[in-house]
């Protein structure tokens, strides 16, 4: 996969991680992308070493899943860190 479908991949899969997660997730379209593709490294990266899943294909259900995975993982740590943040204040 090529850099610009690894960054289609992640923007794609931060907007999924945000219509699946309940509540108000702040950030707009870059910072959807930011979580997205740092979600997608996450999601490939623990697929790969929990799984030993092959990420090479775009279009692989696997990928897509592993992706939208982490994208939840580190929406909700990004959540936490925002929320916590704005208590303090």
């Amino acid at each position: 996969m090529g850099f610009f479908g690894f960054l289609l991949l992640g923007l794609i899969a931060g907007a999924i991680a945000k219509l699946i997660l309940p509540g108000k997730q702040g950030g707009g379209w870059f910072v959807t992308l930011l979580l997205g593709v740092v979600g997608a490294l996450l999601g490939g990266f623990l697929g790969s070493l929990l799984f030993n899943a092959p990420l090479q294909d775009f279009f692989s259900i696997q990928t897509w899943l592993l992706a939208i995975g982490g994208s939840i993982i580190v929406l909700l740590i990004y959540g936490l860190i925002v929320n916590r943040r704005g208590a303090t204040r």
